[in-house]
């Protein structure tokens, strides 16, 4: 079997593109993969039309690995999320492709289920708090969220701050926070997002004032870049910390795990290389005691490829879901798209990643000037929230 060639399917939306990549055969099979971008969906389908020539056509669909390899560190540069993201959509279509020819899905040739008894995957809620920045508000919206069965959800309550957050914006923030804790009860799982807005001091002072909500985690407390500051953080809170969605090459992931500055790693299977690559960085994070939490606001495939790495995986902590609260419209795009049913995803056992692209009704979406600023005034009104 060879690959002849791919077809790159844009499905817009007036805040996100979520790019499908179709991977075609010469036996006529074909797969699927999926990546969200965010202001470079230009790039990605500029650098999937050069790869197509260079690495792609007349591969071997099997051979991922090789694939994978050539496309990373043919071209000589440095990979980065352009690069990675395309690798993962070819990637995660090979394994569909892989699967389907085998007839099995994509968890059982990565060495099946990591618990043998339990095809559940716990699901949290991201995208469902398209209100004004109210205790109200978020009461009233994080307990719809419950009322439809999930067991954990997560929030930004921050606002627009940068670094520092003034005494009222703090104010704002927890009162946020206590609101949505009220209604979601003491078992369900919060989960707080921070986007690496905040200086190490800002981010100490505000874990110390969270404490009492009980989260499950705080996401990105600080820039990205500085793992030193991760770890002063980290220090200083007996709050788990997660972070690790910006990050594109699991090679990065070493000095993060050696540092011991994070609890929970969020790679995107989208932007990271795909679902080996994920696989991979996992199999390294449980050497370090650190589970892995799947950053996935993209569309159905991609949340189908993220559960193929949840069935394999022992150290998977739990899935974000976006499609039940954004782009209701565009459900239709992915037939046989994973649901989310009292509070957990069930593992398909259909082949490969068990979804299909209808390329008719992807056309309906065409592509669009996608924005997502987080520092706008207004960003919680227009966007509806942190949809991060």
């Amino acid at each position: 079997m060879r690959i002849t060639g791919i077809s790159t399917h844009v499905v817009g939306t007036p805040w996100r593109n979520l790019t499908y990549v179709r991977v075609h055969t010469d036996e006529g099979l074909t797969g699927v993969g999926e990546t969200r971008m965010l202001g470079h969906t230009d790039a990605l389908l500029g650098y999937l039309k050069e790869a197509e020539a260079n690495h792609i056509a007349g591969s071997d669909p099997f051979a991922v690995e090789d694939l994978v390899r050539r496309m990373k560190y043919g071209d000589y540069g440095r990979a980065g999320e352009i690069v990675m993201s395309g690798i993962a959509c070819v990637e995660m279509a090979c394994w569909d492709i892989k699967g389907k020819a085998l007839g099995v899905p994509v968890w059982q040739l990565l060495g099946g289920r990591a618990d043998a008894s339990d095809d559940r995957v716990k699901a949290y809620a991201n995208g469902w708090y398209t209100v004004e920045r109210a205790p109200d508000a978020f009461h009233k919206a994080a307990r719809a969220v419950v009322e439809r069965g999930y067991r954990a959800l997560k929030l930004d309550p921050f606002g627009t701050g940068s670094f520092e957050l003034d005494h009222a914006e703090t104010v704002r923030s927890l009162s946020l926070v206590e609101a949505v804790r009220d209604a979601i009860g003491p078992e369900a799982e919060l989960l707080l997002e921070m986007h690496g807005r905040f200086s190490p001091a800002t981010a100490i002072r505000l874990a110390r004032e969270l404490e009492p909500f009980a989260p499950s985690w705080l996401e990105e407390p600080v820039p990205p870049e500085n793992l030193k500051a991760l770890a002063k953080v980290a220090e200083r809170t007996a709050l788990p910390i997660a972070t690790g969605e910006r990050i594109h090459d699991r090679i990065e992931f070493r000095e993060l795990l050696e540092s011991q500055a994070a609890d929970i790693i969020q790679p995107d299977v989208g932007h990271i290389g795909g679902i080996g690559e994920a696989r991979k960085l996992a199999a390294t994070a449980e050497a370090h005691y650190v589970l892995v939490a799947p950053h996935n606001v993209g569309g159905s495939v991609l949340t189908a490829a993220s559960l193929q790495l949840a069935g394999c995986t022992p150290n998977f902590k739990i899935l974000e879901h976006f499609n039940d609260f954004a782009d209701a419209e565009i459900k239709k795009v992915v037939k046989g798209a994973p649901q989310v049913v009292d509070g957990y995803f069930t593992l398909s056992h259909e082949p490969g990643l068990g979804v299909e692209l209808d390329t008719d009704a992807a056309a309906e979406f065409p592509q669009q000037r996608a924005r997502f600023n987080l520092w706008a005034e207004d960003w919680h009104k227009r966007d509806g929230g942190a949809r991060r």
